[in-house]
């Protein structure tokens, strides 16, 4: 089958106003498509297993990171003789991920990325840990990233991608440093840190450029550990905004296909935006898993 399965989150604002919009922007290019809007997770998968069941192998995910990390996890379930197709129409609180190609934060905008036949071979990224096995394609974490994250997802949605600079000052102050054993590929850090962040992609928090030397299709994850005091956060925060944070001999920069991190004390662990869990996590990077429209 040639159309797209989309996928809607119906929490990236109102439902019916998303299904719309969307309907709209792909009547307007004459895009054949089929428009779903599951709630959660589970009827996410099984929206995509229809689809794949039926044939489809192009799926656009509509809404923010969160939506594409559960598209891609949907899709990620399946065995694949060639990589499956994603596109994404950022709505609600926006896509960090789609920055990395460029692709406008407009849904209407990004909906031209989805004629023609352009794509690029992305890499997949797979942590596990107490939580089993998750898939993603943009920015994990772990650390104060992570318990920002997971502080955030409690604040009111309409702040958007606001919630993360709400959610700074509320806990970065109590935040405890561990200390750390991170195994890179060949490589070993050992000793005290904030955080470390496990780039596939670019961007994070509302267009952060946290790991500005990643690329999706090198096979490696970009990865950063943190050793800087807590007082040095809210400056490194904003650094980051254009990537010069990597200036910092602090940060310590690694680059492996695998990792394996442990923490004392256990630290909180997310990815694309959603909190996973907590403890010791290991991830590996799926080369050209997926092809992403652009």
């Amino acid at each position: 089958m040639n159309d797209w399965l989309v996928v809607a989150n119906p929490y990236a604002g109102r439902r019916k106003e998303i299904e719309e919009r969307t309907k709209r922007a792909l009547e307007v290019l004459r895009i054949e498509a089929e428009i779903q809007a599951p709630y959660g997770e589970a009827e996410v998968e099984q929206c995509v297993d229809e689809a794949v069941a039926s044939g489809r192998d192009r799926v656009v995910a509509v809404g923010g990171d969160g939506t594409i990390n559960l598209v891609v996890g949907a899709l990620m379930r399946h065995q694949w003789e060639h990589p499956p197709t994603l596109g994404v129409l950022p709505a609600g609180s926006g896509s960090d991920f789609i920055r990395t190609f460029g692709i406008p934060q407009r849904l209407e905008d990004a909906a031209r990325h989805l004629s023609g036949d352009q794509v690029y071979l992305s890499d997949v990224g797979v942590l596990r840990g107490s939580w089993g096995s998750r898939h993603f394609v943009n920015v994990a974490d772990a650390g104060v990233l992570a318990a920002l994250v997971q502080r955030a997802g409690t604040l009111p949605r309409w702040l958007g991608s606001a919630r993360y600079h709400v959610a700074l000052p509320l806990v970065y102050p109590r935040f405890p440093a561990a200390e750390i054993r991170l195994e890179a590929g060949t490589r070993t850090y050992e000793g005290p840190a904030l955080l470390v962040v496990i780039g596939n992609a670019q961007f994070f928090g509302g267009g952060w450029n946290i790991a500005p030397r990643a690329t999706v299709a090198d096979g490696l994850f970009d990865m950063q550990v943190f050793n800087v005091s807590k007082r040095d956060v809210p400056r490194l925060w904003w650094r980051a905004r254009n990537g010069d944070h990597l200036a910092d001999q602090r940060i310590r920069r690694f680059t492996t296909d695998r990792f394996l991190l442990e923490s004392e004390p256990a630290w909180p662990v997310e990815a694309d935006g959603e909190y996973f869990g907590s403890g010791r996590v290991g991830g590996e990077v799926l080369p050209g898993a997926i092809k992403i429209k652009i």
